[in-house]
């Protein structure tokens, strides 16, 4: 049986399935990130409570997104000097960025009185990006970042996520680019490049 040559649609069709697994190999799946993400989180108010007065206004801020670009973002780093400070770049549609984002949110809360966390919510919509912390809500607020700005003062523009480390000084220790795999994983660069570099302890 002879086969019949390929239209102009079907080769069409062909080329946006490719495009699309293409993406979808890109940017990770739910399966390939380890399965469900989000669902429950910590009792931030309990486990944030007394939490010194610089962290504490992070924590009054939660899953708000922050106008500002790149200078309030510095801006805000420099207010949170004497403290180690981790910020994840994410985005809604990215699916490694939801696959790690519940171990920002037990992280947040177990180490929140002593450690500083921002979000960078870079190439997105802020009614995307408010409907996903709706969702998977976190202790501290983002900056909007829709022109990847803020990214680049955190030299994290390679990709989706990333996770810059500053220590309690303010400077930039480390740019972990790609997703983390386990809870400990990010646990362990925490300690390293942020607590490490002087955090309290």
């Amino acid at each position: 049986m002879s086969r019949l040559p390929r239209t102009p649609l079907a080769a069409l069709a062909a080329s946006l399935a490719a495009a699309a697994a293409f993406a979808v190999a890109a940017c990770g799946s739910e399966s390939q990130a380890g399965g469900d993400y989000g669902g429950e989180h910590p009792d931030y108010g309990a486990a944030l409570a007394g939490s010194p007065a610089p962290l504490a206004a992070l924590h009054r801020q939660a899953d708000q997104l922050l106008d500002g670009g790149a200078d309030a973002f510095e801006a805000r780093l420099a207010k949170l000097r004497g403290y180690p400070v981790v910020v994840n770049k994410w985005a809604s549609w990215c699916g490694p960025c939801r696959a790690e984002y519940p171990y920002f949110q037990n992280l947040a809360a177990a180490l929140g009185k002593r450690v500083a966390f921002l979000g960078v919510d870079s190439d997105d919509s802020n009614d995307a990006a408010r409907t996903f912390l709706s969702e998977y809500p976190v202790p501290y607020p983002s900056y909007s970042d829709p022109d990847q700005d803020v990214a680049a003062a955190m030299q994290a523009t390679l990709g989706f996520p990333a996770t810059a480390f500053y220590d309690s000084g303010g400077e930039l220790i480390y740019v972990k680019q790609g997703g983390y795999a386990t809870q400990a994983d990010l646990r362990a660069d925490i300690e390293r490049y942020a607590m490490g570099g002087g955090g309290q302890s």
